[in-house]
C-alpha cells in the first residue's frame, strides 16, 4: 500500500519532461515539455510523478531526462 503515501512522501529525484509526443495516450494534458517534475517512485519502465493534475501518474521514462 506504499502508493497511498506517494502524494506526501519526499521525492526520490527530479526529472525534466523532454517531450509529450505519445503514440497511444494524450500525455500533453498531464505533462508539459520543459517542466521539471519530482519522482515519487520508479520502476524499470515508468516514473511516477506528481503531474499537472496534482495527482501521481505513471509515465514511460522516455518522456523524461534525469536532472543532475
Amino acid at each position: 500500500m506504499i502508493h497511498k503515501t506517494w502524494q506526501t512522501s519526499a521525492p526520490i529525484k527530479k526529472v525534466t519532461c523532454v517531450h509529450t509526443n505519445a503514440e497511444k495516450y494524450m500525455v500533453n494534458r498531464a505533462l508539459t515539455a520543459g517542466k521539471q517534475y519530482e519522482v515519487q517512485n520508479e520502476t524499470e519502465e515508468f516514473y511516477f510523478v506528481i503531474d499537472n493534475t496534482g495527482k501521481v501518474g505513471g509515465y514511460y521514462k522516455d518522456y523524461f531526462e534525469v536532472q543532475s
